[in-house]
């Protein structure tokens, strides 16, 4: 994972039911934050910024990488639309352009 940006751009991994996509979601994080070699950025747009809330339980992984030294990002259009820019448990707000200038820098991997 080292020089990519996770893009998440969704609140569950893969369509279908909506209870298993986000436990599939959760794994995914909870093995990533064992490995080595960690992200750069995780960036989450559209649904994927409630996964920074409370209320998802991907929340509390998002913290771990946070403390190794992943930038947790939210795009601020998505936060506001979803009314969840106060409800955020983990990282910070950001923009668009951030993520374009990760993306020209590192390889991005897409969740959604």
């Amino acid at each position: 994972m080292k020089n990519k940006v996770i893009l998440v751009s969704s609140n569950q991994l893969g369509r279908g039911d909506q209870s298993l996509g986000e436990n599939i979601l959760e794994t995914f994080f909870t093995l990533l934050k064992q490995k080595e070699e960690l992200p750069v950025a995780v960036f989450c747009m559209n649904s994927g910024v409630l996964t920074m809330t409370e209320e998802s339980f991907v929340s509390v992984h998002l913290q771990e990488l946070e403390e190794k030294g992943v930038d947790i990002l939210a795009c601020k259009t998505c936060a506001d639309h979803y009314e969840a820019a106060d409800r955020l448990v983990v990282g910070k707000i950001s923009g668009m352009a951030d993520f374009v200038d990760l993306a020209s820098k590192y390889d991005v991997l897409t969740i959604s």
